[in-house]
């Protein structure tokens, strides 16, 4: 392996055309992009002074697209895109963290099976049954620590304790009461 490509000094023009770097953005390792298949413009775009360090991954389905703003730390969440996760300014978000906007298997038993076999060696990813995705929207100056839980549709307005698994709007602490 070489070096560079886990130290943030490889070349950045070998991105695909469709991922936008703002000014001062450093890209620690280039294979965080081994599954970015988007084919929107721009399918990735980063802010000015992003930060994007080892562990972060970015899982982006053709159809799907990611912002970063300005001035945000990726310390190494893995996005998962099917449609759009919108990131605001000066985000930090830590390793552990897993944002998706989709759970990336239809609902319906049948149609999970079909998703199964559409999606086995030899399937055909044509018969892909429709998947559902809902934007994931990031505002400015959260911060996301490491193996943070906030729960599909949750709106955070607060801070949230460690280890707190939150749900609802307003988002508060999830109980035997209230998990679906």
């Amino acid at each position: 392996m070489d070096l560079r490509e886990i130290t943030g000094d490889w070349d950045y023009r070998t991105l695909p055309a469709n991922v936008v770097l703002g000014e001062r953005c450093f890209i620690e390792r280039k294979a965080s992009f081994k599954r970015f298949r988007s084919i929107r413009d721009p399918g990735l775009s980063f802010g000015s002074g992003v930060i994007v360090y080892t562990w972060a991954e970015f899982n982006v389905e053709p159809q799907g697209s990611i912002s970063v703003g300005d001035d945000c730390v990726l310390v190494g969440p893995i996005f998962m895109c099917a449609e759009r996760i919108g990131v605001g300014r000066r985000v930090v978000i830590s390793y552990h963290v897993t944002i998706a906007d989709s759970d990336f298997h239809p609902q319906a038993r049948a149609a999970r099976r079909e998703d199964a076999l559409a999606n086995a060696p030899g399937g055909d990813l044509r018969l892909r049954p429709r998947v559902e995705s809902r934007p994931v929207i990031i505002d400015d100056d959260a911060w996301i620590g490491i193996g943070a839980r906030v729960g599909a549709g949750a709106v955070v307005t607060r801070d949230v304790p460690d280890g707190a698994t939150v749900l609802g709007n307003p988002a508060r602490s999830a109980t035997a009461e209230n998990v679906p």
